[in-house]
């Protein structure tokens, strides 16, 4: 996937501290999943379009594994909404721009 200057790229380590204060939007995927590439622009609209009101950061599922076992993460692409550390809502699959700037208005 390619590098965003709008969109976190979360590890094991950094992920409860990016987590921990606002909202914050996670996209769990992989770099071999075919959904997942079709969503990385979706994603990266909505990084843009809810910059300053919610934050969007990535999870590579093959790398950042004790994370994704946590959330218990079954299949990629899967969304989950955080609110101050807290899981809010969760979405699997690929969603529209507007379908996620909606879902992060709802926190």
């Amino acid at each position: 996937m390619s590098e965003s200057k709008n969109i976190k790229k979360l590890t094991d380590e950094s992920f409860q501290k990016e987590t921990s204060h606002g909202i914050v939007l996670v996209d769990f995927y992989a770099d071999w999943c075919g959904p997942c590439r079709m969503l990385a622009p979706v994603l990266e609209q909505v990084a843009h379009d809810m910059s300053g009101k919610a934050t969007v950061a990535k999870v590579d599922i093959d790398h950042a594994q004790a994370i994704a076992s946590k959330f218990q993460i079954a299949s990629v692409p899967t969304l989950i909404l955080f609110k101050n550390g807290k899981e809010v809502q969760r979405v699997v699959g690929v969603r529209s721009a507007d379908a996620l700037k909606q879902l992060i208005q709802t926190a």
